[in-house]
């Protein structure tokens, strides 16, 4: 099977992988069980990963980490890689409201196939493949600045200074109704600055505005 190859694991038991990839609207025997236990495996993997290649981080740092790299959106991209949309075993009426591509499902699947690796083989192969998953994640300060979002470093950031929390303000909306885009500034008054950011909804523009803030402020106390 050629996903036994991208996942570099030969099965023993090939109704394992069959199972973990198997959604629930496609029969009984499907992969939850499986995801249930994958997502453990998953979590010390990562967990024995951080340790060692970050070993000056404290915990506080690599919990955050870890929680990055294990939430649907990185499974996502992982699942994507391996191209499970491919192999997903889904029932009719899931795949035709695109089941294959919804990260909820990829995610769980991708647990699945761990689940069912440490199920075939033990702890060690499992192990060894969510190490492969992560070989490209470039483990740097970068993904530890992904690991929060903006707004929340940049409060952190503040709060660490014993200053004000910034304010956010709308100050522009374009777009037709459907295709809205929001500008908002984000505020430092004791510093007097000011950056702007925009996106598809509020909240993501006061993200963008936000990293530019934040940027801001670390170049300048660099």
């Amino acid at each position: 099977m050629a996903l036994q190859s991208r996942l570099q694991h030969p099965f023993s038991h090939a109704a394992l992988l069959q199972q973990a990839v198997t959604h629930r609207s496609f029969g009984s025997e499907h992969n939850e069980r499986l995801e249930f236990l994958g997502d453990s495996v998953l979590s010390l993997a990562v967990s024995s990963l951080l340790y060692q290649r970050l070993s000056d981080l404290p915990e506080g740092e690599l919990s955050r980490l870890r929680a990055h790299l294990v939430r649907q959106e990185s499974l996502h991209a992982l699942a994507l890689a391996l191209r499970l949309p491919e192999v997903l075993r889904l029932g009719e009426g899931e795949a035709k409201s695109g089941g294959r591509q919804r990260p909820s499902i990829l995610a769980d699947a991708l647990e699945a196939i761990i689940g069912a690796v440490y199920l075939d083989a033990g702890y060690a192969p499992a192990e060894a493949l969510v190490h492969r998953l992560y070989e490209g994640v470039e483990l740097s300060p970068r993904l530890r600045a992904a690991a929060k979002d903006a707004k929340t470093a940049l409060q952190e950031w503040l709060q660490g200074r014993k200053m004000q929390l910034p304010q956010y303000r709308v100050v522009q909306t374009t777009g037709a109704a459907h295709r809205q885009v929001f500008h908002v500034e984000c505020q430092i008054a004791e510093l007097d600055l000011r950056q702007d950011g925009s996106g598809a909804s509020r909240r993501a523009a006061e993200q963008a505005a936000a990293a530019a803030m934040l940027a801001q402020l670390t170049s300048a106390n660099r």
